[in-house]
């Protein structure tokens, strides 16, 4: 066993363990600012000293190390931590990680590839509420027959404990093993790719969990001093080998396992807008051949990052325009979307919405929701649509606007057959005073949002295991088929309809036609004029102009909440909760 001579070039290079062919494995950590005393240890073997070099890396040579060694890092004080960028823990964050092999996974479907951006229909699920990739398999043939051509898991990096809801990740190459084995994982993918549906990934760039991360202490580094994030100090990606760190990361997950696509979350509160800019053009070149959806979340709404190969970004404010509109709730973000609703809902199918600069951006270039993680997640009792809003009819027409329309739709799991289960905020921290941080912070998240029976009820404690058991997705039993046959209807309209004709669409007009009624048009690829009039309000709206034909050619009217709203369009109002849908064909 050696230690690699120290390099003098500056120079980012890969992090983790790397197996050999010869039976040995080289292991490389960034330490910067290792302590005196560090070392790697082999299991049942004598520590080695980790020396950083000058750029800050230590790496070490180690032979009779194949793949399947367990290894680990030693601090000074006798704690030993897993690898930073481990691919493999035995069995957790506190555990031992462990050197991954190269054996090739038998991939049926190696050169499979997505639907088009444009044409694609997502779900958002957490694997652990599923089942596992086990769970998540029986699903498949389900989603597929809905009309679900894309799946988006919620982080599944390496997390503490056996339970949580993804955003505490302290490991993000290894893939947690309470959901099952890589190999596991893999084959869900393959399953999924067997039946036509793609798996992006939500990757979390920008902290690391409460627990577990022992980063600071031998590579300070790592973070800034002088900019802090909601999570803590931020990340330093003025750095290279913090850049090169993520860039893998985010590689690995697309090259070993075939993810289609990853979700950033919270690009907003990453400090390195260089690197940003330039990830999907690294990433993209590294997978020559292969079509990669990249998302973002951004609160800071930047057209820059669009424009710089990132395909589409959460449309977080026509969510809450919505949601307002559904459910009446004006506290917190919401009081910013009670005045003029319609108005900001026709911006937002316009694509300007609230908080984006410059001119419309086509509509493909947002995903578009109704409830997601953050939205039901972050609410003191986990409450979805189909408990808050009084009206279903409402919800249905808001149901239609969002899976006709061009925008790229997202599902959040069971939003498809009316579920009424919570999904609540969840965690399994063995620290008692971190788990009480943990509650009073969650607390504070939804001071705004709570009403006078949240306060009353109280909030599930995150720590314990009912509350993970209670946001286990479960249909509704009277409602679940006819909400599962809705969805699929109007999925299988925007399937053969609209989707063929999706790629360059652009908006021609959206317009307010009443307080909470909006008509919009939008100029198809093939150059058909695709229409909707909604109203989600309580009352009819006259028409600003009576639709030209007085009476529209069949073939042109797609969709319809009922039939007497179409007898009330055609005499010259807009019905409550309703929505209209017509594609004239190019003239």
């Amino acid at each position: 066993m050696t230690a690699l001579a120290p390099r003098t070039a500056p120079c980012a290079r890969p992090l983790g363990a790397f197996a050999r062919e010869d039976g040995t494995t080289l292991f490389r950590l960034w330490a910067p600012e290792a302590p005196d005393g560090m070392a790697l240890v082999i299991e049942g073997r004598s520590p080695l000293p980790a020396i950083p070099d000058a750029q800050g890396y230590v790496e070490i040579l180690a032979a009779g190390c194949p793949a399947g060694t367990r290894y680990g890092y030693l601090l000074p004080d006798g704690t030993r931590i897993p690898d930073p960028a481990s691919r493999l823990q035995d069995g957790g964050v506190h555990a031992w990680s462990i050197v991954a092999g190269s054996t090739p996974y038998p991939w049926r479907h190696p050169d499979w590839q997505p639907r088009p951006w444009e044409e694609s229909v997502i779900q958002e699920v957490h694997a652990g509420l599923c089942g596992g990739y086990a769970g998540l398999c029986r699903r498949l043939p389900d989603l597929a027959a809905l009309g679900i051509n894309l799946i988006e898991l919620m982080p599944i990096a390496a997390f503490p404990g056996p339970r949580n809801w993804g955003y505490d990740g302290v490991l993000p190459y290894a893939p947690d093993c309470s959901y099952g084995t890589p190999e596991a994982l893999k084959h869900f993918i393959d399953c999924a790719h067997s039946l036509g549906i793609g798996v992006m990934l939500d990757i979390v760039c920008n902290h690391f969990g409460p627990e577990g991360n022992h980063l600071p202490r031998y590579a300070s580094s790592f973070f800034r001093s002088d900019v802090s994030t909601p999570w803590g100090a931020a990340i330093d990606f003025r750095q290279p080998a913090v850049q090169r760190f993520f860039e893998d990361c985010a590689h690995r997950w697309l090259d070993e396992f075939h993810i289609d696509g990853l979700r950033l979350d919270a690009v907003h509160a990453i400090f390195g807008e260089a690197w940003l800019h330039a990830l999907p053009g690294r990433l993209r070149a590294r997978l020559p051949g292969r079509r990669i959806h990249l998302v973002i979340e951004d609160d800071a709404n930047r057209d820059s990052l669009l424009e710089s190969g990132y395909d589409a970004r959460w449309n977080d404010p026509l969510h809450h325009v919505l949601h307002h509109l559904l459910t009446g709730e004006r506290q917190g973000y919401y009081s910013h979307y009670c005045r003029h609703p319609a108005q900001i809902l026709a911006r937002c199918l316009e694509g300007r919405p609230p908080g984006t600069p410059g001119a419309c951006l086509p509509l493909a270039s947002f995903v578009s929701f109704l409830q997601n993680h953050d939205q039901i997640g972050n609410r003191a009792r986990g409450e979805r649509l189909t408990s808050l809003c009084a009206s279903a009819a409402r919800l249905r027409a808001a149901i239609a606007l969002q899976l006709l329309s061009p925008a790229v739709p997202m599902l959040f799991m069971g939003e498809e057959y009316g579920s009424q289960t919570p999904f609540l905020y969840f965690t399994s921290y063995r620290n008692p005073r971190l788990a009480k941080a943990v509650r009073q912070g969650r607390l504070a998240v939804t001071e705004p949002f709570l009403d006078e029976a949240d306060r009353t009820a109280g909030m599930p404690e995150p720590n314990a295991e009912a509350t993970f058991n209670a946001s286990k997705p479960e249909a509704c039993p009277k409602t679940g088929h006819a909400w599962a046959a809705y969805y699929t209807r109007l999925l299988d309209v925007r399937a053969r309809r609209l989707a063929p004709r999706l790629r360059g669409a652009r908006a021609l007009q959206a317009r307010a036609i009443g307080p909470a009624a909006v008509q919009a048009a939008w100029r198809l690829g093939d150059g058909s004029r695709l229409s909707l009039y909604v109203n989600l309000g309580a009352e009819a709206c006259p028409l600003p102009d009576r639709p030209q034909p007085a009476a529209p050619d069949c073939d042109a009217l797609c969709f319809e909440t009922d039939a007497a709203a179409l007898i009330r369009f055609l005499q010259g109002e807009l019905a409550p909760d309703c929505v209209l849908c017509f594609l004239e064909s190019p003239t």
